[in-house]
């Protein structure tokens, strides 16, 4: 079974986020490591592949500036080889362009029984990249997996709802998303960190790929203007005079709670 990943290098969320203030987007220009939301997603291929008992898991990335830290450790998990898409025209891209390069590189990886992402980006947020990938390949697409298994070439996903979860399946090859705590993550071990250093990384661009446009040039939108949020007002303090539920219910009541 072979199983393309998609992980993201972002910013170390432990230190302050930084905006470039030509175009308002996220600073990216110095080390960036691998999303903690995409570990689940690595560590979710590796058990399949090992459970199908043959196979491997590959990656499919897109940063700036050649930046591989974060992909080196999800080698160091245990996958076999990466495709890392770094373009400077590819700044400024929206989530619609990231979806075509990230599927475009997973083509050039070859056929996969399966393709897993995280839900969302811990620094984007749009939880759209998944679905749009899914749409651009052809695939089935299921998203907000809680647990995920294959038998007989059929994907066996419990889908995370409010009320609990839903039982879905359906034909491989397929996108899935994944919710954090699918799995738990695997540390890197040294031998694989070190072994991480002589697998196969490609990096290429999206012209590459054939893809254009891309950029802002391909975006469907523009950032025009950056503010922060409002601090927080203090809120009402009511006095039980007896009488206080009356004004709990009064004020329950505006906010359409009740």
């Amino acid at each position: 079974m072979n199983v393309t990943v998609c992980v993201k290098q972002i910013p170390d969320p432990a230190l302050p986020g930084e905006l470039d203030p030509a175009d308002n987007t996220l600073k990216r220009d110095g080390k960036l490591i691998l999303d903690e939301s995409d570990m689940y997603g690595v560590e979710m291929a590796l058990q399949l592949v090992d459970t199908a008992g043959e196979g491997e898991v590959s990656l499919v990335s897109m940063a700036p500036n050649g930046e591989v830290s974060g992909v080196r450790t999800a080698l160091a998990m245990g996958a076999a080889r990466a495709v890392l898409v770094s373009d400077p025209a590819l700044a400024g891209s929206d989530a619609l362009t990231t979806a075509k390069v990230l599927a475009a590189a997973a083509k050039r990886l070859g056929d996969a029984d399966l393709i897993i992402a995280g839900t969302e980006s811990s620094d984007g947020y749009t939880g759209t990249v998944p679905e749009q990938m899914a749409e651009i390949l052809g695939l089935p697409s299921v998203t907000f997996a809680k647990s995920v298994a294959v038998s007989d070439g059929v994907l066996n996903v419990n889908r995370q709802t409010e009320d609990g979860y839903d039982e879905v399946t359906c034909t491989l090859p397929a996108v899935v998303s994944v919710t954090a705590g699918v799995v738990e993550p695997r540390y890197p071990s040294f031998k694989g960190i070190m072994a991480a250093k002589s697998k196969p990384l490609e990096t290429v661009t999206a012209a590459d790929l054939g893809i254009e446009p891309v950029g802002w040039a391909g975006a469907g939108q523009q950032i025009v203007d950056v503010a922060s949020a409002p601090e927080r007002e203090a809120g009402e303090i009511i006095e039980d005079d007896g009488e206080a539920f009356t004004k709990i219910v009064e004020f329950l009541d505006k906010l359409k709670v009740i």
